[in-house]
Protein backbone atom coordinates (compact mmCIF):
# COMPACT_ATOMS: atom_id res chain seq x y z
CA UNK A 1 0.00 0.00 0.00
CA UNK A 2 3.21 2.16 0.47
CA UNK A 3 3.73 2.30 -3.58
CA UNK A 4 1.49 1.95 -7.05
CA UNK A 5 -0.39 -0.92 -7.49
CA UNK A 6 1.28 -3.45 -9.47
CA UNK A 7 0.90 -3.26 -13.64
CA UNK A 8 -2.10 -4.99 -14.13
CA UNK A 9 -4.33 -4.23 -11.54
CA UNK A 10 -7.73 -2.03 -12.40
CA UNK A 11 -7.03 0.26 -9.51
CA UNK A 12 -3.97 2.20 -8.64
CA UNK A 13 -3.21 3.16 -5.25
CA UNK A 14 -0.64 5.22 -2.94
CA UNK A 15 -0.41 6.40 0.74
CA UNK A 16 0.42 9.46 2.17
CA UNK A 17 0.30 9.00 5.67
CA UNK A 18 -3.04 8.09 7.24
CA UNK A 19 -4.93 8.90 3.72
CA UNK A 20 -5.00 6.30 0.85
CA UNK A 21 -6.09 7.62 -2.54
CA UNK A 22 -7.62 4.78 -4.84
CA UNK A 23 -7.81 5.61 -8.62
CA UNK A 24 -10.31 3.66 -10.39
CA UNK A 25 -7.47 2.91 -13.44
CA UNK A 26 -8.88 0.81 -16.48
CA UNK A 27 -8.34 3.79 -19.14
CA UNK A 28 -8.51 0.97 -22.08
CA UNK A 29 -12.37 0.76 -20.71
CA UNK A 30 -12.72 4.55 -20.00
CA UNK A 31 -12.92 3.29 -16.03
CA UNK A 32 -16.03 0.95 -16.71
CA UNK A 33 -16.86 -1.66 -13.89
CA UNK A 34 -15.80 -5.19 -14.09
CA UNK A 35 -15.23 -7.91 -11.92
CA UNK A 36 -11.53 -7.42 -11.50
CA UNK A 37 -12.23 -3.36 -10.59
CA UNK A 38 -15.02 -4.68 -7.65
CA UNK A 39 -12.22 -7.47 -6.64
CA UNK A 40 -9.47 -4.75 -6.57
CA UNK A 41 -11.48 -1.89 -5.17
CA UNK A 42 -12.85 -3.97 -2.12
CA UNK A 43 -9.49 -5.49 -1.27
CA UNK A 44 -8.01 -2.12 -0.69
CA UNK A 45 -11.16 -0.80 1.19
CA UNK A 46 -10.73 -3.53 3.64
CA UNK A 47 -7.11 -2.90 4.05
CA UNK A 48 -7.71 0.38 5.03
CA UNK A 49 -10.50 -0.38 7.11
CA UNK A 50 -7.24 -1.11 9.59
CA UNK A 51 -5.34 2.04 9.80
CA UNK A 52 -6.14 4.38 7.11
CA UNK A 53 -8.24 7.83 8.17
CA UNK A 54 -9.31 9.05 4.74
CA UNK A 55 -9.84 7.13 1.22
CA UNK A 56 -10.27 9.19 -1.44
CA UNK A 57 -11.10 7.20 -4.70
CA UNK A 58 -11.04 9.03 -8.25
CA UNK A 59 -10.86 7.90 -11.66
CA UNK A 60 -9.08 9.21 -14.68
CA UNK A 61 -8.85 13.25 -16.06
CA UNK A 62 -11.99 12.96 -18.29
CA UNK A 63 -13.98 10.19 -17.00
CA UNK A 64 -14.51 9.06 -13.08
CA UNK A 65 -17.00 6.00 -14.41
CA UNK A 66 -19.33 5.37 -16.74
CA UNK A 67 -20.96 2.19 -15.15
CA UNK A 68 -20.85 -1.31 -15.83
CA UNK A 69 -18.69 -2.57 -19.16
CA UNK A 70 -21.09 -3.46 -21.48
CA UNK A 71 -18.11 -5.35 -23.49
CA UNK A 72 -17.18 -7.57 -20.41
CA UNK A 73 -18.33 -10.96 -20.51
CA UNK A 74 -20.36 -11.61 -17.26
CA UNK A 75 -21.95 -7.37 -17.79
CA UNK A 76 -22.70 -7.22 -21.37
CA UNK A 77 -24.94 -10.12 -21.41
CA UNK A 78 -25.55 -12.03 -17.51
CA UNK A 79 -27.77 -14.42 -16.80
CA UNK A 80 -29.57 -14.14 -14.07
CA UNK A 81 -26.90 -15.14 -11.66
CA UNK A 82 -24.52 -13.74 -12.88
CA UNK A 83 -26.46 -10.39 -12.77
CA UNK A 84 -27.37 -11.15 -8.73
CA UNK A 85 -23.76 -11.46 -8.53
CA UNK A 86 -22.91 -8.46 -9.93
CA UNK A 87 -25.47 -6.25 -8.28
CA UNK A 88 -24.44 -7.95 -4.52
CA UNK A 89 -21.02 -7.24 -5.48
CA UNK A 90 -21.63 -3.14 -6.08
CA UNK A 91 -23.96 -2.96 -3.00
CA UNK A 92 -21.46 -4.65 -0.99
CA UNK A 93 -18.32 -2.45 -2.08
CA UNK A 94 -20.80 1.19 -1.63
CA UNK A 95 -21.96 -0.02 1.65
CA UNK A 96 -18.15 -0.79 2.87
CA UNK A 97 -17.27 3.08 1.55
CA UNK A 98 -20.80 4.56 3.47
CA UNK A 99 -19.58 2.42 6.48
CA UNK A 100 -16.28 1.83 6.81
CA UNK A 101 -14.06 3.32 10.09
CA UNK A 102 -12.57 6.43 7.34
CA UNK A 103 -13.53 9.27 5.62
CA UNK A 104 -14.22 8.56 1.99
CA UNK A 105 -14.30 11.57 -0.69
CA UNK A 106 -15.01 11.15 -4.35
CA UNK A 107 -12.79 13.52 -5.87
CA UNK A 108 -14.61 13.81 -9.28
CA UNK A 109 -13.30 14.83 -12.89
CA UNK A 110 -14.89 14.67 -16.40
CA UNK A 111 -18.48 12.20 -16.79
CA UNK A 112 -19.49 10.34 -14.42
CA UNK A 113 -22.84 7.69 -14.79
CA UNK A 114 -24.67 4.92 -14.33
CA UNK A 115 -23.26 3.01 -11.44
CA UNK A 116 -20.35 5.57 -11.08
CA UNK A 117 -22.99 7.38 -9.59
CA UNK A 118 -23.57 4.66 -6.73
CA UNK A 119 -19.39 5.00 -5.63
CA UNK A 120 -19.98 8.99 -5.66
CA UNK A 121 -23.34 8.43 -3.72
CA UNK A 122 -21.89 6.26 -1.67
CA UNK A 123 -18.91 8.45 -0.55
CA UNK A 124 -18.89 10.91 2.29
CA UNK A 125 -17.74 13.66 0.61
CA UNK A 126 -18.02 14.89 -2.88
CA UNK A 127 -15.83 16.92 -4.65
CA UNK A 128 -15.92 17.73 -8.16
CA UNK A 129 -14.41 19.64 -10.74
CA UNK A 130 -16.51 22.69 -12.11
CA UNK A 131 -16.94 20.53 -15.90
CA UNK A 132 -17.68 17.25 -13.87
CA UNK A 133 -21.40 16.00 -14.94
CA UNK A 134 -23.63 13.40 -13.59
CA UNK A 135 -25.89 11.10 -15.00
CA UNK A 136 -28.49 8.11 -14.62
CA UNK A 137 -29.26 6.81 -18.19
CA UNK A 138 -30.63 3.31 -17.61
CA UNK A 139 -34.25 4.41 -18.52
CA UNK A 140 -33.16 4.85 -21.74
CA UNK A 141 -32.44 0.98 -22.75
CA UNK A 142 -35.55 -0.28 -20.16
CA UNK A 143 -33.58 -0.42 -16.97
CA UNK A 144 -33.42 1.37 -13.52
CA UNK A 145 -30.52 2.36 -11.27
CA UNK A 146 -31.63 -0.02 -8.51
CA UNK A 147 -28.36 -0.58 -6.76
CA UNK A 148 -27.37 2.95 -7.02
CA UNK A 149 -30.92 4.85 -5.85
CA UNK A 150 -30.74 3.71 -2.31
CA UNK A 151 -27.34 5.50 -1.81
CA UNK A 152 -28.54 8.56 -3.84
CA UNK A 153 -31.90 8.61 -1.70
CA UNK A 154 -29.97 8.93 1.66
CA UNK A 155 -27.54 11.53 -0.25
CA UNK A 156 -29.86 13.87 -2.14
CA UNK A 157 -33.62 12.51 -1.49
CA UNK A 158 -36.09 11.01 -3.33
CA UNK A 159 -37.21 13.96 -5.49
CA UNK A 160 -34.21 14.50 -6.94
CA UNK A 161 -33.15 11.11 -7.40
CA UNK A 162 -36.50 10.95 -9.09
CA UNK A 163 -35.72 13.54 -11.58
CA UNK A 164 -32.15 12.20 -12.05
CA UNK A 165 -33.73 8.83 -12.85
CA UNK A 166 -36.70 9.93 -15.09
CA UNK A 167 -34.88 12.71 -17.10
CA UNK A 168 -31.42 10.66 -17.56
CA UNK A 169 -29.72 13.93 -18.28
CA UNK A 170 -26.17 14.91 -17.26
CA UNK A 171 -26.54 17.08 -14.49
CA UNK A 172 -23.51 19.63 -14.59
CA UNK A 173 -21.08 20.84 -11.33
CA UNK A 174 -23.24 23.62 -10.54
CA UNK A 175 -26.34 21.69 -10.14
CA UNK A 176 -25.13 18.64 -8.48
CA UNK A 177 -23.83 21.07 -5.65
CA UNK A 178 -27.02 22.82 -5.65
CA UNK A 179 -28.93 19.55 -4.85
CA UNK A 180 -26.22 18.37 -2.72
CA UNK A 181 -25.26 15.15 -5.30
CA UNK A 182 -21.37 17.00 -4.68
CA UNK A 183 -20.22 19.21 -1.72
CA UNK A 184 -18.31 21.42 -3.28
CA UNK A 185 -16.70 22.24 -6.58
CA UNK A 186 -13.79 23.97 -8.35
CA UNK A 187 -11.71 24.80 -11.12
CA UNK A 188 -8.72 23.27 -9.85
CA UNK A 189 -10.40 20.28 -7.77
CA UNK A 190 -7.62 19.04 -6.52
CA UNK A 191 -6.49 22.14 -4.94
CA UNK A 192 -9.61 21.66 -3.62
CA UNK A 193 -9.34 18.19 -2.35
CA UNK A 194 -5.88 19.36 -0.22
CA UNK A 195 -8.23 22.14 1.34
CA UNK A 196 -10.12 19.71 2.85
CA UNK A 197 -7.67 17.30 3.95
CA UNK A 198 -5.52 19.51 5.66
CA UNK A 199 -8.81 19.99 8.06
CA UNK A 200 -10.27 16.22 8.09
CA UNK A 201 -6.78 15.24 9.03
CA UNK A 202 -7.09 17.11 12.30
CA UNK A 203 -9.80 14.05 12.77
CA UNK A 204 -9.06 11.68 15.40
CA UNK A 205 -9.51 8.15 13.48
CA UNK A 206 -11.47 6.23 16.54
CA UNK A 207 -13.59 9.34 16.55
CA UNK A 208 -14.36 9.13 13.07
CA UNK A 209 -15.44 5.07 13.79
CA UNK A 210 -17.34 5.79 15.98
CA UNK A 211 -19.55 8.82 14.53
CA UNK A 212 -19.75 6.60 11.78
CA UNK A 213 -21.19 3.22 13.75
CA UNK A 214 -23.57 5.36 15.38
CA UNK A 215 -24.58 7.25 12.34
CA UNK A 216 -25.26 3.70 10.77
CA UNK A 217 -27.37 2.87 14.02
CA UNK A 218 -29.63 5.89 13.52
CA UNK A 219 -31.08 4.57 10.11
CA UNK A 220 -30.30 1.31 8.57
CA UNK A 221 -32.06 2.45 5.30
CA UNK A 222 -29.44 1.22 3.39
CA UNK A 223 -28.74 -2.19 4.65
CA UNK A 224 -32.61 -3.08 4.84
CA UNK A 225 -33.05 -1.96 0.64
CA UNK A 226 -29.73 -4.42 0.01
CA UNK A 227 -31.87 -7.29 -1.24
CA UNK A 228 -34.39 -5.73 -2.97
CA UNK A 229 -31.72 -3.40 -5.18
CA UNK A 230 -30.19 -6.66 -5.72
CA UNK A 231 -33.17 -8.64 -6.88
CA UNK A 232 -34.74 -5.92 -9.11
CA UNK A 233 -31.20 -5.37 -10.79
CA UNK A 234 -30.33 -8.90 -11.41
CA UNK A 235 -33.99 -8.93 -12.76
CA UNK A 236 -33.52 -6.02 -14.97
CA UNK A 237 -30.24 -6.93 -16.23
CA UNK A 238 -30.62 -10.94 -17.00
CA UNK A 239 -33.64 -9.93 -20.07
CA UNK A 240 -32.39 -10.60 -22.99
CA UNK A 241 -34.63 -7.94 -24.63
CA UNK A 242 -32.39 -5.36 -22.33
CA UNK A 243 -29.15 -7.25 -23.67
CA UNK A 244 -29.86 -6.78 -27.56
CA UNK A 245 -30.29 -2.42 -26.30
CA UNK A 246 -26.92 -2.43 -24.50
CA UNK A 247 -25.57 -4.64 -26.61
CA UNK A 248 -25.68 -2.24 -29.75
CA UNK A 249 -25.60 0.51 -27.68
CA UNK A 250 -21.77 -0.70 -26.82
CA UNK A 251 -21.22 -1.65 -30.95
CA UNK A 252 -22.56 1.47 -32.28
CA UNK A 253 -23.42 4.18 -29.64
CA UNK A 254 -27.51 3.85 -30.64
CA UNK A 255 -30.03 4.46 -28.63
CA UNK A 256 -32.76 2.12 -28.90
CA UNK A 257 -35.57 4.81 -30.63
CA UNK A 258 -32.22 5.69 -33.20
CA UNK A 259 -32.97 2.09 -34.80
CA UNK A 260 -35.13 1.56 -37.61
Amino acid sequence: MDGLTPAGATVVTRREGDVCYLQLHRPGADNAINDAMLADCGAVLRDCTAWARVVVIEGLPHVFCPGADLHEAGWSRPDRQSATRNAEALYGLWLLLKRAPFISIAHVRGKVSAGGVGFVAACDLVLCADDATFSLPELLFGLMPACVLPFLFDRVGSARAHVMTLMTQAVAAPQAVAWGLADASAADSANLLRMHLLRLRLLPRDAIARYKRYAASLDGGLEAARDKAVAANAELFSDPATHDKLARYAATGQFPWEVV
